[in-house]
């Protein structure tokens, strides 16, 4: 048998420390691979769940871009088929109010009964608007319609304490229930309901506070103050909702 030499140790026996290092590397690598696979699929899942927040953002945008899209074709359609009868009425600028001048509706001054000679034009625009809101499940899609009384900014005295509050009140109320009483019954308002059951119909005054003109100098400019306006408010998601949505938001753009 052949001796060894006093240099001829194995490389290994000699060099332990290396054996060591190449042991710890190799563990290393493959934590770090573990580690890897581990964040990967982390990050695939939270993309998921970004991708499918940023879904739910965008049907809720799309359901709030169709609600007002409602609204606006409500308003439209209604102002033209009142206008083709010879119903002058107005939408706003922005397209949430259909407008009812007095001389329409006939109130005296100082009074807030329909005249008698105005009340078939005014079951008339009741009866538009409950053929347009009706089509297409529209309702759905409405939260309150207010039937809103206004008055110039001429002082009124009595009204039982009330002035132009209570004319303007009461002007929104006496146009509402010739609508709810003489209305027939397939095109009867007072049985709307919104989404959540409640009524559609609402009425409010608001007196000289919300002029149509600002200068009231003119008879003109006075009448053009005196008017019913109804107002169309369309579903919105709930303060909890709307939490939700921007959280949804905040997430999907970090």
């Amino acid at each position: 048998m052949p001796l060894l030499k006093k240099g001829d140790r194995n490389v290994d026996e000699e060099n332990p420390y290396w054996m060591s290092f190449s042991d710890v590397m190799s563990a290393l690598l493959i934590i770090f691979i573990l580690a890897s696979v581990v964040l990967i699929m982390e990050l695939m899942e939270i993309s998921a769940e970004l991708e499918k927040q940023k879904q739910e953002f965008q049907l809720e945008v799309q359901e709030l871009q169709e609600a007002e899209e409602v609204r606006r074709a409500i308003l439209y359609e209604s102002a033209e088929l009142l206008n083709k009868r010879g119903i002058q009425v107005t939408v706003s600028e922005n397209d949430t109010v259909l407008s009812i001048p007095n001389d329409i509706l006939g109130f005296g001054t100082a009074e807030f009964q329909v005249g008698t000679s105005y009340k078939a034009t005014a079951l008339e625009i009741g009866e538009v608007l409950s053929e347009v809101i009706r089509r297409d499940n529209r309702v759905e899609y409405i939260d309150t319609i207010f039937v809103e009384g206004h008055t110039d900014n001429r002082p009124l005295r009595g009204f039982m304490g009330k002035g132009n509050w209570g004319l303007s009140s009461f002007r929104a109320i006496s146009l509402w229930q010739l609508w709810s009483d003489l209305l027939p019954e397939q095109s009867s308002l007072f049985d709307l309901k919104n989404k959540d059951n409640q009524p559609l119909f609402s009425v409010s005054g608001y007196g000289p506070t919300r002029p149509a003109t600002e200068r009231q100098d003119t008879e003109e400019e006075l009448s053009q103050n005196r008017r019913i306006d109804i107002r169309f408010t369309i579903r919105r998601p709930s303060s909890a909702e709307y939490r939700r949505v921007s959280e949804n938001l905040e997430d999907a753009i970090q």
